[in-house]
């Protein structure tokens, strides 16, 4: 979805470069995440708008998930109860061996796989644990 790699842009910009639109533009964007508890219907809070963002991958080219947005709001720093759910399905994925597998995957349109879709994934692992480091320490 555009308008999460338009935030992802966004948030890479280092924040003493940034400037007032920048900064307002980051805020409206991340809002409309909140507004949707990151993946859900604004108008049904109960129904998923996207259920392939429940999907962790990597790399995600020009699709988005739960974890690379989330991602980007530990970057930024914003804490806001409306991400709980969103931060509860991260923890949810992760197996008893503490890992988060591959979901989502490329491999079939890239020169090179990159990990194997319903393995253990380092790249996501890490991920997950870094968003659920900063959030618990929040």
């Amino acid at each position: 979805m555009g308008v999460a790699k338009a935030l992802k842009a966004l948030a890479a910009i280092p924040e003493e470069k940034r400037n007032r639109k920048i900064d307002e533009k980051i805020d409206e964007l991340a809002e409309y995440f909140l507004k949707h508890r990151i993946y859900k219907k604004s108008h049904d809070l109960e129904k998923v708008a996207k259920p392939g963002w429940l999907r962790f991958g990597f790399p995600l080219m020009y699709q988005t998930d739960v974890l690379e947005l989330l991602e980007i709001f530990a970057e930024l720093r914003i804490g806001d109860p409306r991400l709980e759910d969103a931060i509860g399905i991260v923890s949810a994925k992760r197996s008893k061996e503490g890992l988060w597998k591959m979901q989502n995957s490329f491999n079939d349109k890239m020169l090179v796989p990159v990990e194997e879709k319903g393995k253990p994934s380092k790249w996501l692992t890490l991920k997950a644990l870094k968003i659920l480091k900063f959030y618990a320490e929040l």
